[in-house]
């Protein structure tokens, strides 16, 4: 699903060049959880990006489900993702002034799905993450733990061949996070592939692999007994 053989990345900094990413090599299969960790600066961030095509490696290669993610315009780079992935991030992301099914139907217009099919499809996935009910409310009335499972709505309605997570739980107690790792254990049990982006040790025990970076290499990468988020509430 996703192949990267060494990738190297580098960044201008005044005079200076920043080598960020120093020939990464990784795999995973589909229907894989794997969890990213490293501290700040470890190139975790910059991973991120250009797994999500919104970054490029200096060198090396990158395929995502058989397709080859190199030299792209713009207005393919933006096809792929849309094809492709889903993101989850920390701070939610939502369109403030959009109702809950708003936000999520949202990426289906970009795809050019009709208004019927659209509104239906972003029902269907409220209701998979509990928030059926909640259709019609503006994100600042609802708490973060239901801002997420918006955002996790939003990124699945689309149909993702991956979903990418970036600190998901970084703004929620500690309760909301297992909640939401639950459910994306489960969207993970049905088959999807994920990869949870986490500087906290207790998420990534929730996943089913760990992938540690430090200065730009992968230093370990195990796959592990998971933990059931529920038993930890």
């Amino acid at each position: 699903m996703i192949d990267i053989k060494d990738l190297h990345k580098s960044y201008q900094v005044g005079k200076n060049k920043l080598h960020v990413l120093k020939g990464i090599n990784f795999h995973v299969e589909e229907g894989e959880l794997v969890a990213i960790m490293g501290s700040s600066g470890s190139g975790k961030s910059t991973l991120l990006n250009i797994l999500g095509i919104l970054d490029e490696a200096d060198e090396g290669s990158y395929h995502l489900d058989g397709t080859e993610i190199k030299n792209l315009t713009e207005k393919t780079a933006a096809r792929y993702r849309n094809k492709f992935l889903g993101f989850i991030f920390q701070s939610f992301n939502l369109i403030n002034y959009k109702s809950a099914l708003d936000n999520v139907a949202l990426p289906l217009f970009y795809q050019g799905m009709g208004g019927k099919e659209r509104t239906e499809r972003a029902h269907e996935y409220l209701d998979r993450v509990g928030l059926a009910d909640w259709a019609t409310h503006l994100p600042n009335e609802l708490s973060g733990g239901q801002k997420q499972r918006v955002a996790i709505a939003r990124a699945m309605a689309s149909h993702p061949k991956v979903l990418l997570a970036d600190e998901l739980t970084g703004a929620l107690d500690s309760q909301t996070s297992y909640e939401i790792m639950d459910l994306i254990q489960k969207i993970n049990d049905e088959g999807k592939t994920i990869l949870v982006v986490t500087h906290e040790p207790d998420i990534a025990q929730m996943t089913k692999r760990i992938v540690n970076l430090k200065d730009g290499i992968i230093i370990d990468d195990k796959k592990i007994e998971q933990q059931k988020a529920l038993a930890n509430v």
